[in-house]
């Protein structure tokens, strides 16, 4: 799969690069969270960084005035393993290089399936924000030229949360793993039984370091 840069035109079908804001402060404190070197961790609310100037400007100028949560997402991954999206936008902000695998919703069969063929990579630099759509199937990001990633999410205020009922109706409504969140994974992702398995073809493996020459 070709490795692309957000700064391609393809990218504009999955989201766009934010460039009306300063994320030096943010991407700084993101050097000090938590970041296991053979797991990924996410946290979607930290205190920490909620206390920074960038939460105000990304609440009131990126998601009009709606309440949010600022967390991050840090770690070890190369593998697909699943595909999630929410009902509203998510931004990414980037403290190492980054690669993203994006999809899009329209893709989902009625039968809530979803060929990995259809898949993107693109990478992200550091100290890049990018707004993914609320149509961008996206999901942990992978390594690119460090051991590790470390990315701020940003998202509407308790989504990722645990949910308040069961979800076992028909249709969209299988796929609701937490609050604004519905999840599609790979049969070979080992996410418990429970969580849908439709994604079908590979799991994809992004090794960025070979990609990396290529983009």
């Amino acid at each position: 799969m070709e490795l692309k840069s957000v700064t391609d035109p393809a990218f504009q079908a999955y989201g766009r690069v934010v460039e009306e804001l300063d994320f030096s402060e943010l991407i700084k404190a993101l050097q000090t969270t938590p970041c296991p070197a053979g797991d990924v961790v996410y946290v979607p609310s930290d205190p920490g960084l909620e206390a920074l100037d960038i939460y105000g400007s990304l609440r009131d100028q990126v998601f009009g005035e709606m309440p949010i949560q600022l967390g991050y997402c840090n770690g070890n991954n190369h593998l697909l393993n699943a595909l999630e999206y929410h009902r509203s936008s998510e931004v990414n902000v980037a403290a190492t290089d980054m690669v993203l695998i994006l999809g899009r919703l329209q893709d989902v069969t009625p039968q809530l399936t979803y060929d990995t063929a259809e898949l993107e990579l693109f990478r992200v630099p550091k100290g890049k924000a990018v707004e993914l759509y609320g149509t961008t199937l996206h999901y942990a990001p992978c390594n690119a030229d460090s051991a590790v990633f470390r990315v701020a999410v940003v998202l509407p205020r308790g989504t990722n949360t645990a949910l308040a009922a069961k979800h076992t109706g028909g249709g969209m409504d299988r796929l609701i793993t937490a609050k604004n969140k519905w999840l599609i994974a790979h049969p070979d992702s080992g996410l418990p039984k429970e969580v849908w398995k439709g994604l079908l073809g590979e799991n994809i493996s992004v090794r960025a370091d070979r990609l990396w020459r290529k983009a």
